[in-house]
């Protein structure tokens, strides 16, 4: 079968192949609306499918995002994914996603890539930029990256981010101040120390605040964990069999409590009666845990929207431009079960 190409359109719908552009691309001149469903209904008809490879070669900006995260395995960054997916779909955009697995020469191999098929913009989950990576911006006049979930470094840098530390130190309060707790011991990151900026080092710093805040060490407190379950399980089970066990635990991630959780069950320890554990992230499995765990949750949603828009906005390559280049949104307390609340709605309720 013959491949249908836009001259057999245009000569279908009694138009020129310039009409025909100007429909499918929706410009850059008007097209009359009795004109637009001749050759709408041509398109229809015939079956024809615009090439995107070759509209982006010659416009040299595709209907693409990039976004590279660190492990789409983790379940935040897959829900971020997920939600930055459904506000690009909004907008007529398709989301390309690479996982860095937090290797810098992966994030390099994807952010060249990306920025190679000319993508509208590319949305980045980072530990932080590598140099060489940061050439590669440089070195694609025009490009447009946003940080996502992580506070910049720079001031020229945009980025959407939530309250990290306020948060943290939010959940540790409450484990201090409402339940009494003598002191909460904090699963971290790897012993690999993440870049600043990141995210975790921000969750351990808040946690930090809400402990010396009580006059607490933190020192010996600060355990060195992976951030999936999986990991956080095999280092829970030797620090909740020892005689260091901590009275409350809080985790960086959800994945990590999750791991706690399992680790304190299997040693047939009581949560919450003899170990409080709560979570950051708020993730879906959070409420469906047992028993449910408290946790701190962000707007998703409308960060996701908030970074889509951030990478289509051209006014950010505009010099002296005041379109607002950093977007905070605040963190909120989920209280459910696992810290010692109690209540009949395991789901939670926001504080």
């Amino acid at each position: 079968m013959a491949k249908v190409t836009r001259d057999d359109v245009a000569r279908l719908a009694g138009t020129s192949t310039a009409v025909v552009s100007y429909v499918i691309n929706n410009g850059p001149r008007p097209v009359a609306p009795a004109t637009r469903e001749k050759v709408l209904a041509a398109i229809e008809q015939l079956g024809y499918r615009p090439n995107s490879v070759a509209q982006a070669m010659a416009s040299r900006r595709t209907n693409l995002i990039g976004m590279v995260v660190p492990d789409a395995r983790q379940p935040f960054f897959a829900e971020m994914a997920h939600a930055v997916e459904r506000a690009a779909s909004e907008r007529g955009k398709l989301v390309l996603i690479g996982n860095s697995d937090y290797v810098d020469d992966r994030e390099v191999h994807y952010v060249r890539a990306f920025l190679g098929m000319r993508v509208s913009g590319l949305i980045l989950v980072s530990q932080g930029p590598s140099q060489r990576a940061a050439e590669e911006f440089a070195a694609m006049e025009g490009a447009k990256v946003v940080l996502l979930h992580r506070r910049p470094e720079a001031i020229d840098d945009v980025a959407v981010v939530t309250d990290d530390i306020g948060g943290s130190e939010l959940i540790v309060r409450h484990l201090l101040e409402v339940h009494g707790h003598p002191y909460v011991a904090c699963f971290g990151g790897p012993v690999e120390s993440p870049a600043p900026g990141d995210p975790v080092i921000d969750h351990v710093a808040g946690w930090e605040l809400a402990m010396a805040a009580h006059g607490l060490p933190t020192e010996p407190h600060l355990v060195d964990a992976p951030f999936h379950r999986y990991g956080a399980y095999q280092v829970a089970l030797d620090l909740l069999g020892s005689d260091r066990r901590p009275p409350a635990v809080f985790c960086s991630t959800d994945d990590q409590a999750i791991g706690v959780l399992r680790a304190a069950q299997e040693l047939g320890l009581r949560i919450p009666e003899d170990l409080a554990v709560v979570g950051f992230d708020d993730i879906p499995e959070a409420a469906f845990a047992s028993p449910p765990l408290t946790t701190v949750a962000s707007d998703r949603d409308a960060m996701a929207r908030a970074a889509v828009d951030l990478v289509l906005d051209d006014s950010l390559m505009v010099p002296g431009s005041d379109t607002e280049r950093v977007r905070k949104f605040p963190s909120r307390l989920v209280v459910r079960r696992s810290c010692g609340c109690g209540g009949p709605d395991d789901h939670g309720h926001q504080v």
